[in-house]
């Protein structure tokens, strides 16, 4: 009953299927017909393609470049969050312990950076700016501590409200600044139309 492979296969020749004549031509014919080769026309919208992909890349290119740079503001330096985290070892930050205070403090260092950037320093106003940015340094630096005593002593309810507070407190004086340096444009602005009057 047992037979060998071996010796069922030896003669075995396979019957390799025959195509009929013309078969290949026939199948090129309908290939042509639902894939036409490119013409003339297709080729000017080839090269309507490339341009428009070049077009995107290049703005694309742009507007990126407009939004990762950096506005200056004289010596001052915009807050973030990985320069704070950066100094520290642990690396435990506010966002780190819930959801809701990194929506507060993406909030706070949002509008602080928003604020920095939107100053305009001038001879006139520098002295004033100068020390409302030297105040916001010594602010930063008890939040690099706050930050320190929340990794080595552990969140708490008095750490965490200090860090929220600190937060709080460099963008009103920020906000503070900003009306101060409207009160000045708005005495320099009285005092040339009195001037001129």
């Amino acid at each position: 009953m047992a037979q060998d492979i071996r010796d069922l296969l030896k003669g075995y020749e396979p019957n390799e299927p025959k195509l009929s004549k013309g078969h290949e031509a026939r199948f090129e014919s309908r290939l042509n017909e639902a894939f036409p080769q490119e013409t003339k026309g297709n080729s000017s919208f080839f090269w309507l393609k490339i341009a428009a992909s070049v077009i995107v890349v290049l703005s694309l290119g742009y507007f990126g470049y407009q939004s990762l740079s950096v506005n200056e503001i004289g010596n001052s330096q915009i807050v973030e969050t990985s320069e704070v985290t950066e100094n520290l070892s642990p690396n435990i930050t506010l966002g780190d312990l819930s959801p809701d205070l990194k929506k507060v403090e993406e909030f706070y260092v949002n509008g602080i950076n928003v604020q920095l950037a939107s100053l305009n320093k001038n001879p006139e106003n520098e002295e004033l700016i100068n020390g409302y940015l030297r105040r916001l340094d010594e602010l930063n630096k008890a939040y690099i501590a706050l930050n320190k005593e929340l990794n080595e002593v552990g969140p708490n309810e008095a750490t965490i409200t200090a860090l929220v507070d600190n937060l709080k407190l460099r963008l009103e004086l920020l906000f503070k600044l900003k009306n101060k340096l409207k009160e000045l444009k708005q005495l320099e602005n009285e005092s040339i139309s009195n001037m001129e009057a």
